[in-house]
């Protein structure tokens, strides 16, 4: 067929060729047109079966969240929220389409939508996107930007990825190396047959609805799988009962109790009595009341819940206790371990199981009552201290008791300077400026010191004996004549208590300071 001049007869052949191979062409291009058209009705009918379970879950969780506030509003919330931002974007999706289809007379005529006409002229103009085109494309950026903040990123990780490449508006890369860049738009709509751009808006929908449904599935599954998580459930020991005699039997039994604080009880009895609504809290029921005279007693009920909107009860079992009678032996404890501080006043809590505060009575050297079953102790200068507790039981009856505590003096201050202790290192300006104080480091009580004097020692001058907490003017001036790496010596630090100055606390420790500059 090449080369040389062509024969009529060839002239005819390479023409029925030609006329051949065009009526392929028409023939295969309508093929191609009706695969889309099919591709698309399989798309709308997976739209339009996962968009009715998606409703049907929104409506599981709004009667489970009516059975169970605590737990399932939270995630009824927030599948709302995804389910509006959908519906939205699934309403515009869809009336786009049916402006794309507007002058089509049979929807069903696949083979006729081969025109990108209509679909170029609504999104580009010379070269550009239109505002229609624009709109399109901040839709679809927003619905995914909107989807990722509802989305939690340890939780639905994997959504979160397909969310990200379903609606990815990034431009498109070709050529071996990805150098030729083309928009996302343009990429995917420009030039192309009617069919085939209604058939990507179809396939768009589905991946709306799939991101719904994958969130709704994975909420209430996760819930469900997190409900029967062994995690959840606590070894609880249950005895036969509560209080026992030296010597006796132990017996009980060690169960497994799930532990849900999400759980409400609709309604509680306990031994015929209505539990009042602010004791029934999340997963559990407050108990209040009078625990009865001594003896074994017993406490019965059921627990009311709801369930598909039915009420289902749960009998109160293993509720046996003991009420024993009062012990009568004091209780003294220091709140700050077993020993008094000489010069502070110190806590101690007083009190007698059974009886009231006001029918104790305990007595020692610098004991003062500042509250019911609250005293505080300043210390005699003894070595020990014995607190004396007398009680009057509830039967008349008079015990007593006594406790021996140590008494113990504040420890050594700490001498700082600029709020640091040891060996510091500041240049003059710093020092002559900084203010010098004591603490009382590790100690059990916040006491507040403040300084009175100390002294200072520059290399070669003499001592200087510093008023107050500052430096003097004559210590300022042997500081500012030392020279760099001189070690100044802060010592003599007379510190005394705010609030009791007249107790002596022992000697504090000196600051070293190395001049730097």
């Amino acid at each position: 067929m090449a080369g040389g001049k062509l024969s009529a007869r060839q002239k005819m052949i390479n023409l029925m060729y030609l006329v051949f191979i065009a009526m392929l062409a028409m023939q295969m291009g309508k093929k191609v047109l009706s695969a889309f058209g099919r591709m698309n009705e399989t798309f709308e009918e997976t739209v339009t079966s996962t968009t009715q379970a998606n409703e049907n879950a929104i409506k599981q969780l709004q009667a489970l969240a009516q059975e169970q506030p605590e737990k399932y509003t939270p995630i009824l919330n927030a599948a709302s929220a995804l389910h509006q931002k959908s519906t939205e974007f699934n309403n515009y999706l869809a009336s786009l389409k049916d402006e794309m289809l507007a002058k089509s007379e049979d929807k069903k005529n696949y083979e006729a939508m081969s025109s990108s006409n209509y679909v170029d002229e609504m999104f580009f103009k010379d070269g550009k996107e239109t505002a229609k085109g624009k709109e399109f494309v901040n839709k679809v950026t927003s619905y995914r930007e909107d989807v990722l903040k509802l989305l939690d990123p340890k939780k639905d990780a994997d959504l979160i990825k397909k969310v990200k490449k379903w609606f990815d508006t990034s431009p498109d890369k070709h050529g071996k190396k990805g150098k030729r860049e083309e928009p996302w738009l343009a990429s995917r709509f420009e030039g192309f047959p009617l069919i085939s751009s209604v058939s990507n808006i179809s396939k768009m929908q589905t991946d709306v609805a799939a991101t719904e449904k994958t969130y709704m599935d994975s909420s209430i599954s996760g819930q469900r799988k997190s409900d029967v998580s062994m995690t959840n459930y606590d070894a609880m020991v249950v005895f036969d009962k509560n209080a026992y005699y030296p010597g006796e039997k132990l017996s009980g039994k060690i169960i497994l109790g799930k532990n849900d604080p999400t759980i409400k009880a609709k309604e509680v009895i306990i031994n015929g009595n209505k539990v009042k609504e602010d004791q029934i809290k999340a997963g559990q029921v407050i108990l209040s009341g009078s625990a009865g005279n001594v003896g074994e007693h017993e406490l019965k009920g059921k627990f009311i819940f709801l369930e598909d909107g039915k009420p289902v009860e749960i009998p109160i079992v293993g509720g046996k206790y003991s009420v024993i009678p009062k012990p009568n032996e004091a209780i003294i404890s220091a709140d700050k371990m077993n020993v008094v501080y000489r010069g502070v006043a110190n806590p101690l809590s007083i009190s007698v199981p059974g009886v009231p505060d006001n029918k104790v009575k305990p007595s020692a050297p610098g004991l003062k009552q500042i509250s019911a079953g609250k005293y505080v102790m300043n210390p005699p200068k003894a070595r020990e201290v014995v607190i004396r507790v007398t009680a009057k039981l509830p039967n008349g009856q008079t015990v007593t008791s006594s406790k021996k505590f140590r008494v113990k003096d504040i420890p050594s201050p700490t001498g700082t300077i600029r709020g640091q202790d040891g060996y510091q290192k500041m240049s003059k300006s710093s020092l002559v400026k900084s203010t010098v104080g004591a603490v009382l480091k590790d100690f059990v009580f916040d006491l507040d010191l403040y300084v009175s004097e100390f002294k200072v020692k520059v290399p070669g001058k003499p001592t200087i004996t510093c008023s107050g907490k500052k430096m003097s003017s004559q210590a300022t001036r042997a500081i500012n004549k030392a020279k760099r790496g001189d070690a100044i010596i802060i010592f003599d630090i007379k510190a005394k208590l705010k609030g009791n100055s007249s107790y002596r606390l022992k000697k504090t420790s000196q600051v070293t300071v190395e001049i730097t500059s």
